[in-house]
């Protein structure tokens, strides 16, 4: 038998539609995605956090995948505001709320809102960043990112699948790798937006004043391991768990180990 799939469906936000996958009964679980993707992020986990008495609702920020882009570049903020805005039209008041890495710093936006009731939070791989690191980012790595456009036959494509297969290191099937690209350069905005986004964010700031019960989820192989360390050293009060090696792409690379620790914080 096939496993079941996610409905699709798209709700009105303060930029236009908001596209979300919605699958499974009980405590809502909203999927904050990362930067590059959308929520097929979590195709790999979604079933799997449904048959745990989750309705997991896995939404594309505004921007990103099926969901309409502001007309500006958007900080994280707005889009914290698009969510909560796709939450409330979906009815969700309450909810769990899980985030990866840009993910994260929207989540902890939506729960600093008070617009809605965020009951528990995971941050998988929160960002507190030093001065050197975000002006390392906007003077160097902003504008290869900016560069990123469409290109004559196609050979923005062909760069963008090269450097996913590098971040990949042959741990997934070259078809995930091919649905990572479509997600990253089929967005409704410009590639750059998401991370001018997250290294604008100031998560150094605002992990202190988050107040619900929190997880730090991270692991070893991730690019921001040592940020989600340094989370957990300002807020040493929060749960923290690390799993051994993966990439940026843990979530494919152990669904299930995911799934295990993040169920444990959540029920």
């Amino acid at each position: 038998m096939s496993q079941v799939k996610p409905r699709r469906g798209y709700v009105d936000g303060p930029y236009g539609q908001i596209h979300y996958r919605r699958l499974g009964k009980g405590l809502p679980l909203i999927l904050l995605h990362q930067a590059g993707m959308d929520g097929r992020q979590f195709d790999a986990v979604h079933p799997l956090l449904a048959t745990q008495g989750f309705d997991v609702v896995a939404i594309d920020m505004p921007g990103f995948g099926g969901s309409d882009c502001p007309a500006f570049a958007p900080r994280v903020e707005d889009l914290a505001t698009g969510v909560v805005a796709a939450m409330q039209a979906l009815g969700i008041t309450r909810a769990r709320i899980l985030g990866h890495h840009t993910g994260s710093m929207v989540g902890t936006e939506v729960a600093l809102s008070g617009a809605v009731s965020v009951e528990k939070l995971v941050l998988n791989g929160p960002m507190p960043l030093t001065e050197t690191e975000r002006t390392t980012f906007f003077t160097e790595k902003l504008p290869r990112e900016k560069a990123l456009t469409p290109q004559p036959g196609g050979r923005h494509f062909t760069d963008f699948m090269a450097i996913r297969e590098r971040l990949v290191a042959g741990s997934l099937p070259i078809e995930r790798v091919s649905q990572f690209v479509l997600q990253a350069l089929g967005a409704q905005a410009p590639f750059w937006y998401g991370h001018n986004a997250g290294f604008l964010y100031r998560h150094e700031d605002s992990l202190p004043r988050i107040e619900c019960p929190t997880l730090i989820l991270t692991n070893s192989g991730d690019q921001i391991y040592e940020h989600a360390c340094r989370a957990h050293a300002l807020r040493p009060d929060m749960a923290f768990v690390t799993l051994e090696g993966g990439g940026v792409d843990i979530v494919d690379q152990q669904p299930h180990q995911w799934v295990e620790a993040v169920v444990a914080f959540l029920r």
